[in-house]
């Protein structure tokens, strides 16, 4: 397994706004999932589809490659189509650049980004670098659908810009930075920031600097919040966290009655809230596992639902009692994920066209911060008179 640096640009959004969480997350040991491990798979064939884009590769290396990466658990029509996009993003950006730049270069799995010099350790590695002229691009590649990554402001692209920098700048006189993150399982198009190399080095002094020395010496103010606290080991024990969210139990307005803007303040506060009692959830679950009492709880056995033991002799049971095999099977047109994986996005969107609508969504919560256009009720009734009308 690979070093990983106290001070990842990965993780860059946590300890830069909580400085003092990168020391204490050492106590806890690095731990990895089924979504991690899905994403390392798919960038290894994202670097091997690129890789035959660019030509890097024939078709027959292509070809052995992916047939290896296809046996893989996580490997699946939808991965190989995300690969594909990916391929041809990189393939037509280096196009366009070296219309400009003939000699411009590219890599891919730039590994070493040193940014230390602004943070303590700090290295990472690029999923790809294109260099020309004065200009510096950084595309990076995320697999993960949960959460919408946006390039505007990263810091994780922001320091591999840094090593980037230092990379290649005495080779070239970089003085501009292209950002982009290709995140396809949530939008088609790829999110892009720009900034010059002179506020970037601005940010990486004045920013980056003073708070990397404090998480490096495990110093500084703790700060959780739902961004930070999401893939920080010690998220589970943290005690700052735990006083944050308490305190939200301590308010007690005056008025017998709240009024809406006091529960919006309310919610606002406690967007971790759902997160953390998960989080003490499974705290508590693993020590009960681990044989660890815990005051107040037990393990009991949850509900489950009835299953057949085996479907084929159950169809063969009723069939032989007298039952019609037609009524004791029902069929089903397939969804359209199902369909997707089953057949590829870009032939069902041929074939298919606008057979697929995507209806307004019901209304839900959001922050004012959110990114989202505002939902108005008033245009589903003007729709609706619209349909009336028709």
């Amino acid at each position: 397994m690979g070093k990983h640096a106290m001070l990842s640009a990965s993780g860059s959004e946590r300890w830069l706004a909580c400085p003092p969480s990168a020391q204490l997350e050492l106590q806890f040991p690095k731990k990895t999932s089924s979504y991690a491990e899905e994403g390392t798979a798919a960038h290894e064939l994202c670097e091997l589809t690129a890789r035959y884009w660019l030509s890097e590769i024939s078709e027959m290396e292509y070809e052995n490659q992916l047939a290896e990466l296809s046996k893989g658990q996580y490997y699946n029509a939808e991965m190989q189509e995300c690969a594909v996009d990916y391929g041809r993003f990189i393939s037509e950006t280096v196009k366009a650049t070296r219309a400009d730049c003939p000699d411009a270069i590219v890599e891919l799995e730039v590994k070493g980004l040193d940014f230390s010099e602004w943070a303590p350790e700090g290295f990472g590695t690029g999923d790809c670098i294109i260099v020309a002229d004065d200009k510096l691009e950084i595309i990076d590649f995320k697999y993960g659908k949960g959460v919408r990554v946006d390039a505007v402001g990263n810091p994780q692209m922001r320091l591999y810009a840094l090593g980037a920098i230092r990379l290649y700048g005495e080779l070239y006189d970089i003085k501009r930075v292209k950002m982009s993150i290709i995140q396809p399982r949530i939008s088609r198009e790829p999110s892009t920031d720009e900034i010059t190399v002179e506020e970037l080095l601005d940010w990486a002094e004045n920013y980056v600097k003073p708070r990397a020395a404090l998480a490096f010496e495990g110093k500084g103010e703790f700060s959780p919040s739902d961004n930070t606290c999401r893939f920080c080991r010690a998220k589970e024990q943290c005690r700052a966290r735990y006083e944050k969210n308490l305190a939200l139990f301590d308010e007690s307005p005056d008025p017998l009655l709240i009024t809406p803007d006091e529960a919006g303040e309310v919610l606002e506060k406690a967007s971790d809230i759902k997160a953390w009692l998960k989080d003490l959830e499974n705290l508590v679950m693993q020590k009960l596992f681990e044989g660890e009492p815990v005051t107040g709880w037990k393990l009991v056995e949850g509900r489950s639902n009835r299953k057949y033991k085996d479907e084929t002799e159950v169809a063969k049971a009723m069939i032989k009692a007298g039952y019609d095999e037609a009524l004791i099977y029902e069929r089903s047109l397939l969804g359209i994920t199902a369909m997707e994986k089953a057949f590829g996005k870009k032939e069902i969107k041929n074939v298919l066209g606008d057979l697929i609508i995507k209806p307004k969504g019901k209304a839900t919560l959001a922050a004012a911060t959110d990114k989202r256009p505002e939902y108005k009720p008033e245009e589903l009734i003007l729709d609706a008179f619209d349909d009336v009308e028709e």
